[in-house]
Formats: C-alpha cells, sequence, structure tokens
C-alpha cells in the first residue's frame, strides 16, 4: 500500500513508523525544523520513560507528489483549511484522523466527498525534541481501538481494506459506522476539558480545584445534551448520569494520572492549543445554537 501521512507531530509519526515497520510504501510529511530532523535521523521513538531511542527510516517530503492509495492527515482542527488545499489535486482517499465536529461535508466541499473518510487517532504522547516519546500500552489503551469510518456509515471494501492494513501494523482499529457522531462526541467532552486545562494552567493545578472541575462537568453535560443523535461511543452517556461529585472524583484522579502526562495536555503548547480547541468549539455552535 502507497501511503502518505501528512503531519508529522506525535500521532503522525508513530504512524508512519508503524505503517512503514510493516513494509508499506510510507512518505511522512513534514516542514522546517521538524523536516531536517527527520531528514538526518529518521522517525525517533521512545517508550514512555525509557532512555532507549528506536529509530524507524521513514522517507520523509516536503510537499505531496503523484498518487497514493491512502492520504492519512494528522493535524489540528484549525489547520485543516490549508490541508485541504494542499491535497485538493492529488489522487488518493483521505483518511482525517483529526479532532474534528464538522463532519464530512466542509472536507469534501474541497477535495471531493467520495475521498473523505474519517477517524480519530488512540496514540498519546509528547514531543521531547525531535523524539516522539509516547504513552506505554495499558489494559485500557489496548482496548480502545481507533475508530475509522465512511460518512455515510457504510462497511466499504476500502474501509475493510484500510482497517485491516492498519490493524496488520499493530494498530488497533475498527471500522465504526457511527463515525461523526463519535468524533462529535469526543468534542462534546474534549474542548470543554481542554479549556479548563488551559485556563488553570496545567492538569495538576486543575485537579487541585474541585469548583472548576465541577463547572466543566456541567460544561460537557450541556454539550452532550445538546447533540444531535446518539451519544457514541455510549460510555459517554455516564457523563450525564453520573452524580456529580463521582464524576468530580473521577476526573480528579484522571488529572494526575500518567496516561495525561503522556497525552500532550501536560506539555501542549497552550497557544496552539487554545487555536485548536476555539475551532472545535466553533463548529460545535453550529450545531448546539450554545455559547460553548
Amino acid at each position: 500500500m502507497k501511503l502518505l501521512v501528512y503531519g508529522a507531530g506525535v500521532c503522525g509519526s508513530l504512524f508512519a513508523a508503524r505503517l512503514h515497520e510493516a513494509g508499506h510504501d510510507v512518505s511522512l510529511l513534514a516542514r522546517g525544523q521538524r523536516l531536517a530532523a527527520l531528514r538526518e535521523h529518521g522517525v525517533r521513538l521512545v517508550e514512555g520513560d525509557s532512555a532507549v531511542v528506536r529509530r524507524v527510516p521513514v522517507p520523509v517530503v516536503e510537499r505531496p507528489g503523484g498518487a497514493y492509495d491512502l492520504i492519512a492527515v494528522f493535524v489540528r482542527a484549525h489547520q485543516v483549511e490549508p490541508v485541504l488545499h494542499a491535497l485538493a489535486d492529488v489522487d488518493g482517499d483521505v483518511l482525517f484522523l483529526v479532532n474534528w465536529a464538522a463532519g464530512a461535508e466542509p472536507l469534501g466541499a474541497v477535495i471531493g466527498r467520495e475521498r473523505v473518510l474519517l477517524g480519530f487517532p488512540p496514540d498519546g504522547g509528547v514531543m521531547d525534541g525531535d523524539v516522539v516519546r509516547y504513552r506505554t500500552p495499558n489494559l485500557m489503551t489496548r482496548r480502545v481501538p481507533m475508530p475509522i469510518g465512511e460518512p455515510g456509515g457504510s462497511t466499504s471494501p476500502r474501509l475493510e481494506r484500510i482497517v485491516r492494513t492498519v490493524r496488520a501494523a499493530g494498530i488497533n482499529a475498527k471500522a465504526e459506522p457511527r463515525m461523526e457522531a463519535w468524533l462529535r462526541t469526543h468534542a462534546a467532552f474534549a474542548v470543554p476539558l481542554g479549556q479548563a486545562v488551559i485556563a488553570a494552567g496545567g492538569p495538576r493545578v486543575l485537579a487541585d480545584d474541585p469548583g472548576a472541575i465541577r463547572e466543566m462537568v456541567r460544561v460537557m453535560r450541556r454539550n452532550l445534551a445538546a447533540l444531535p443523535g446518539a451519544t457514541v461511543p455510549g460510555g459517554f452517556a455516564a457523563i450525564r448520569t453520573l452524580p456529580e461529585g463521582l464524576l468530580v472524583a473521577v476526573l480528579r484522579r484522571f488529572l494526575r494520572s500518567r496516561t495525561v502526562a503522556h497525552s500532550g495536555l501536560d506539555n501542549a503548547s497552550p497557544a496552539t492549543e487554545a487555536a485548536e480547541l476555539e475551532r472545535v468549539a466553533e463548529q460545535m455552535r453550529a450545531w448546539t445554537g450554545a455559547q460553548i
């Protein structure tokens, strides 16, 4: 399979490295200092707190070229528009693995709806210089698959082929028939969480402020109640039904966990994070009518 991975941050680098090691013809698109580092060292990976650096010689490019079986996009929501224009004349299906609540329509309007697939990356990690320090898999992360879906919800031959390819590379993936609802549900939870973390000055600071967490939970509940459809995955419905005090206690523990330490919430650029969250919040306002 010939693939282009557009975006060389944590998730894009991990995805490209795993598909390359599985024997696929993968190119990783990067620019600036990241491009220079990848050309010199390849993708450099470290698991958890290990000191062992693993190098994967994934070919890197500065711009798309030729045709691809699949283009996997790993960028921030506010960076999607220039990517769309860069890919408009490049042949290949495009899988957007992006925090995105607007659905497939604005993507397909630029590159063609027939080319669009949606998904979400399950990997967590941080950039440590030019090294990707990724989260050590645990029981929970192994059980949570990467969802990939067709905008219309069908189980198409191309979707089945992509899921098989990704799983064969050691990435737990599944076909998700309600991918747009999945992304909206995730946004209803993730936007208030990210905004509260930025406002507090970090996840551990937020964990020490039960009042701020309580307000965050209330915003999450309003968002979930306004979803134009089902809550997917269904487990998020617990945020609407569990006692508020219990949710606050669970989220305080989560914010102090190692999962958060390797999620990007703990060291993401506040300006970059805020720009993405505002873009997704804008998308959510379009279907909730609320001031998120």
